[in-house]
């Protein structure tokens, strides 16, 4: 059994926290075990009933070269530093992929990703480093994910979508075939993407319309 130590203690973490009790009752050969959580705030850890212990602060953290990590931190200001500075003092990091997700066999996978359960993953597939995939979301055919990547629940990436780094995609949104995001996006909730995205925008509704049906006065 690899044992794991899960970075933050917020919402994030309890999720992939249920996540590993539930594969682990379901799938015989889940060989991944909670050791702790490590957060510097540590009231979050007493706002949530996790199944292991509180390991003490992440800025203060030694790497424990037994344990695995995954980073359960979902707000990208913070992933992509404190990743790299536990990969800088040798910490290693694994994937979780839900038993609940559908995964093409030619898809690829990167290292230390988290796919959530009924996530569906087309044919060939490619899923950077340290993204994280969460609920029901479909990554349509030839889709080409970067590093670093939060992609909320609903999400749907339609054929030969590719997406750079650091993106935050939200809620519901989603994209039609061939569409290429750059890096460091923040596309808002509801949004479908039928343009190219170049770096560091954020897409979103400018004008939200309210439609009312009155009956016609015979």
């Amino acid at each position: 059994m690899k044992k794991v130590i899960i970075i933050g203690s917020g919402g994030h973490s309890a999720e992939i926290d249920d996540y590993f009790q539930y594969a682990a009752k379901k799938d015989p050969a889940f060989d991944l075990v909670l050791h702790g959580f490590i957060d510097d705030n540590a009231a979050s850890y007493a706002s949530y009933d996790f199944t292991a212990p509180f390991l003490g602060g992440i800025q203060s953290h030694v790497i424990q070269h037994d344990c695995y990590y995954i980073m359960g931190i979902a707000n990208l200001k913070y992933r992509r530093p404190i990743i790299e500075k536990f990969v800088a003092a040798g910490a290693l990091f694994t994937s979780f992929i839900h038993p609940d997700t559908y995964i093409s066999p030619s898809a690829t996978i990167g290292e230390g990703v988290v796919i959530a359960p009924g996530v569906n993953i087309g044919p060939k597939v490619s899923i950077g480093d340290f993204t994280l995939i969460n609920s029901r979301s479909s990554m349509g055919h030839d889709t080409q994910v970067g590093r670093y990547n939060f992609i909320c629940p609903n999400v749907c990436f339609s054929g030969f979508t590719t997406a750079g780094d650091e993106n935050l995609f939200g809620i519901n949104s989603a994209s039609i075939p061939g569409i290429a995001v750059g890096s460091r996006n923040k596309i808002a909730a509801g949004m479908i993407l039928d343009k190219n995205v170049g770096d560091d925008e954020v897409v979103f509704y400018r004008f939200k319309e309210k439609v009312m049906a009155i009956p016609k006065v015979q």
